[in-house]
């Protein structure tokens, strides 16, 4: 089926409107529809765009993917090796796998959408991939260099396959995966509809159809979780965890995940280009209040940039981000700054002002800036805060006119970290990553970290690497992340992913 794809304006795309949206859906008989809602809107066709909704949703697949600690697991390769010099990689494909208009995935499908992939701004153009070959059965890959973590990119959902009748040229016209579930209906930004494959070569899924909802308001998910409008809602705002444990219907699911709320900085402005103005900033934050009293979750204050769920990542021994009132005033002295008569820094006649952008998908991304907001102040810091749509930040990137953001990140699309410090703080910086700063140190280590298979030299290299991001400060750690997901007690066999990559449904079936 071709998916039916409306404009924007044919959908409700104010959070006023959506409560109309939930109740035409809840009226709909759901016994074979399984109901997912979470905040993030689904920004186009392109697997670069809005290839983590189609990869959630089991509607598309890459050649790997990766286990809850991790690891790489076969998804459309079916097996794989690596030559002795570590240059060659040949992936084997399922041979039973068909897309969802019937064809076959065949390897010289796999290999134009690798190559695609690769000419993008991603993942696969950040690493050193010589060729993408077709073989008989399979796909080989060749590197410049040795690339161990090779199998972890393939699992983004950037490098999703398409079948060749998706595209006219390279633009991406339609969805057409190999998953268990084949797109029936598309009305972005917010709403995707599901139906079986016929043509999945694995068990089939219980539940005939699946749909996706993007409710940017977490107040309005947690009312469709209480409502029983949703079988699963991700991304729950921390004040409503407490309310909905209290339902007899639902199962709240609270997992530390690999993200951390950062805020990026632009390095190259007068007000952050030296690492004493990020040192101040960041010893004026009081996180652990912050985790206790919004996020109701005091052992999510950040003290470094990987939570300790990261282990291989988190270094124990990096002295902790802290709060030091005087120490970030002394810094800040040092730098010329001075209190005017209102208190508010100056420094040559300009005051220390600039605007922080956050956005609303997380909830809680607002509340906290607004406390930081407060917290600078009391240092002579006038930060305003603007909640605008989350594209804005990457935008102000490229642009020039981010000053701050406050985000989080997410470390787990590619299952290996150094994915994502791959995108985000090499020699140009990254979108959601380091902006106008860069470390040819760090560069060097990460090069290192992707080349070697020695556990313990990448161990080394990993603790290297975190503590150049702890002393810099490009972008400033305020928080990890707890993932917290309600889910209908109706509902069997269903486990959260921590690596935020499925959603799961496949696996899943009605008890009740």
């Amino acid at each position: 089926m071709t998916a039916a794809i409306l404009p924007r304006r044919a959908v409700l795309a104010s959070a006023a409107g959506l409560p109309f949206l939930h109740r035409a859906a809840a009226a709909q008989p759901a016994a074979d529809m399984f109901r997912v809602v979470t905040s993030q809107e689904i920004n186009g066709l392109d697997p670069s765009r809005s290839g983590y909704v189609f990869a959630r949703m089991q509607v598309v697949e890459t050649l790997t993917c990766a286990d809850d600690g991790g690891l790489p697991v076969p998804q459309l390769a079916r097996a794989w090796t690596l030559s002795e010099d570590r240059l060659t990689w040949r992936f084997e494909l399922r041979p039973a796998a068909r897309f969802h208009d019937g064809t076959p995935v065949s390897a010289e499908a796999v290999a134009f959408c690798l190559e695609r992939a690769q000419r993008q701004t991603g993942v696969l153009g950040n690493i050193p991939i010589e060729s993408v070959a077709a073989e008989a059965g399979g796909i080989v890959i060749r590197t410049r260099r040795p690339f161990v973590s090779l199998t972890a990119f393939l699992a983004h959902y950037s490098t999703a396959i398409l079948a060749p009748a998706a595209f006219e040229g390279e633009a991406v016209r339609a969805v057409i995966g190999s998953g268990p579930y084949k797109v029936a209906r598309l009305l972005a930004p917010q709403r995707l509809e599901t139906e079986r494959s016929e043509h999945w070569d694995g068990p089939p899924p219980a539940f005939a159809r699946a749909s996706y909802l993007a409710a940017g308001r977490g107040e309005t998910r947690a009312a469709m979780a209480e409502g029983g409008q949703a079988e699963m809602v991700a991304q729950l705002a921390p004040e409503t965890v407490e309310r909905l444990r209290r339902n007899p219907r639902l199962d709240i699911r609270v997992q530390p995940i690999p993200r951390t709320r950062l805020i990026k900085l632009n390095c190259g402005s007068p007000l952050f280009n030296d690492v004493r103005a990020r040192r101040a900033i960041s010893l004026a934050l009081d996180r652990a209040g912050m985790a206790a009293a919004l996020l109701r979750s005091p052992a999510s204050a950040a003290t470094q940039m990987f939570p300790a769920s990261m282990a291989e990542w988190h270094v124990p021994s990096l002295p902790p981000l802290r709060r030091d009132l005087a120490e970030a005033r002394r810094l800040l002295i040092a730098l010329g700054w001075q209190p005017g008569p209102d208190g508010l820094l100056v420094r040559d006649g300009s005051p220390f002002s600039f605007t922080l952008r956050t956005f609303s998908d997380r909830p809680e991304l607002p509340g906290l800036a607004t406390a930081m907001q407060a917290q600078l102040r009391e240092i002579g810091i006038d930060m305003k805060v603007a909640v605008v749509n989350s594209g804005e930040i990457p935008a102000g990137h490229r642009d020039g006119t981010l000053e701050a953001a406050l985000m989080a990140r997410n470390f787990s699309l590619v299952p290996d970290p150094l994915g994502t410090l791959l995108q985000d703080y090499g020699p140009q910086g990254g979108d959601w990553g380091a902006m106008n700063w860069s470390s040819p140190a760090l560069a060097a280590l990460l090069d290192e970290l992707g080349a070697t298979a020695d556990a313990a030299e990448r161990a080394a290299l990993r603790g290297r690497a975190s503590t150049i991001l702890q002393d810099e400060l490009p972008v400033i750690p305020v928080s990890w992340f707890d993932l917290a997901t309600a889910v209908s007690k109706r509902v069997g066999g269903l486990t959260v992913d921590p690596l935020e990559i499925s959603y799961r449904v496949a696996g899943a079936k009605w008890v009740g």
